[in-house]
């Protein structure tokens, strides 16, 4: 296979290579091969596999770096796959001239404010890997439709907007794998409205993706978040986010992960989500979620939220176990970390084990704290010192605090009361162990709980 530069490529990172690199690319059959080298580039490379049949992109072992001194993507594959993943809706020409393009062992460097690394339409089985992209407006951006997309063992580092982008894109079986994801300015990865659907997110670091002293991005929205998905008027579903380090430096609006579904959509837009075995931390709030349905939020680590560690809201089927919340809890510290959940039905949180948790005031809030709430259940925690209550109820119905250990152990106790219910009726308070509150250490109203076998250690 020829290399560029028999195509005339200069590669000096001067001259505008466009044009000679899209004569190899025709004259190599959608095969372009770089070698180590600066290709610098002001229009799209673009890949048409329906009139060039199977394309790759290959560089010599990270040697070629590709410059995208225009707008718009430096690299553009199109292709015509009009159907899903299933076998029996691909059709011959997309298997004959469009599945599996590769692009693999290149950089690309952005010198525009509109350049774009990577943009995927209509692609099939589309792979990237050992890449790197910095300095784009969006890293890889998948657009329209796109099925069985790989990125994998790849640095997305230093755009100026999203990192991975599936932008409105009808997108399932994706796998991201392997990645640094990092210094992105608004995100991450960043999913808006679209169908996505068998999302896996394992083994990333996905740090710093935010733009410190920014409150707000251009378009108004909170900006801040290493992993964000936003469908107010479509579907991100059967995601799992396992194994990753996830953390940022803090900003106001911040999150390490904000999942927004749509409120006025059933099931809510966001739904079947695992959040599994991450770290999670340094961001103003940890997990943000809106509007989402059956999500499992499992044996992470989170730490260092001053505003929240989660914080729900209008979800249902929501089950959060098996995590530690804290950060060191130190009187030196600043107050962080919490938990709050709002207008939320049919969940659990359970196997807390919680440290120092200082949301709420001495007037109102703890470091659990249900708001509207029904059918919720708070068990078999551990709140250690926490700075103004351990669990607190606020106008729930049919909720229970059952068997969790709470205590302030500190000289200058802060914990007002380990357990507050207000308003709310049928809820229940049993077999908790509760000890060094200022006040009472349970306060529950028979009008709005039973309260019974519970451990006061004072």
């Amino acid at each position: 296979m020829p290399y560029a530069y028999n195509f005339g490529a200069a590669a000096d990172g001067v001259t505008d290579d466009t044009d000679a690199l899209k004569h190899a690319i025709e004259e190599g059959g959608g095969v372009l091969k770089l070698s180590k080298g600066t290709y610098r580039i002001t229009k799209p490379l673009v890949f048409d596999l329906t009139k060039q049949g199977y394309a790759a992109i290959l560089g010599d072992g990270g040697t070629a770096r590709i410059v995208m001194a225009g707008p718009g993507p430096a690299i553009q594959v199109l292709g015509d796959h009009r159907g899903t993943a299933l076998p029996n809706t691909v059709q011959p020409h997309t298997w004959e001239n469009e599945r599996f393009p590769i692009v693999s062992g290149i950089e690309i460097l952005g010198e525009h404010p509109e350049a774009i690394g990577i943009q995927l339409r209509k692609t099939m089985q589309m792979t990237v890997s050992k890449v790197l992209v910095r300095n784009c407006k969006y890293g890889v951006h998948l657009v329209e439709r796109n099925r069985n997309f790989l990125l994998c063992d790849s640095h997305i580092y230093d755009n100026a907007e999203y990192g991975l982008f599936l932008d409105r894109c009808n997108l399932h079986q994706i796998n991201v794998t392997g990645n640094h994801i990092s210094y992105n300015k608004r995100a991450g990865i960043k999913s808006l409205d679209g169908d996505v659907h068998n999302l896996q997110i394992t083994g990333n670091d996905i740090e710093y993706n935010n733009h410190p002293g920014v409150d707000k991005s251009p378009n108004g929205e909170p900006t801040g978040a290493e992993i964000w998905f936003e469908a107010p008027d479509g579907v991100i579903s059967e995601v799992t986010i396992a194994s990753n380090t996830i953390q940022a430096t803090v900003q106001p609006g911040g999150a390490n992960i904000r999942i927004h579904g749509s409120g006025q959509q059933a099931p809510y837009g966001a739904r079947l989500l695992a959040i599994t075995g991450n770290i999670l931390g340094s961001q103003t709030r940890g997990i943000e979620l809106f509007s989402a349905q059956r999500v499992t939020i499992t044996g992470n680590t989170i730490y260092g939220a001053p505003d929240l560690s989660l914080f729900a809201k209008h979800c249902s089927g929501l089950s959060m176990s098996g995590n530690t919340v804290a950060w060191q809890g130190l009187p030196k510290d600043p107050p962080r970390d919490g938990i709050r959940i709002e207008e939320c039905d049919n969940g659990v949180l359970s196997g807390l084990v919680t440290h120092g948790l200082s949301s709420g005031s001495p007037e109102a809030g703890a470091a659990v704290t249900l708001v509207d709430c029904s059918d919720f259940a708070v068990s078999d925690c551990n709140i250690v010192d926490p700075r103004h209550r351990g669990i607190e109820l606020e106008n729930c119905t049919r909720c229970r605090v059952t068997g969790n250990h709470i205590i302030d152990r500190r000289e200058q106790a802060s914990m007002q009361q380990a357990i507050r219910i207000r308003g709310g009726k049928n809820n229940l308070v049993r077999n908790n162990t509760v000890g060094g509150a200022v006040g009472d250490n349970i306060s529950a109203p028979p009008e709005s709980a039973v309260s019974d076998g519970n451990l006061d250690w004072d």
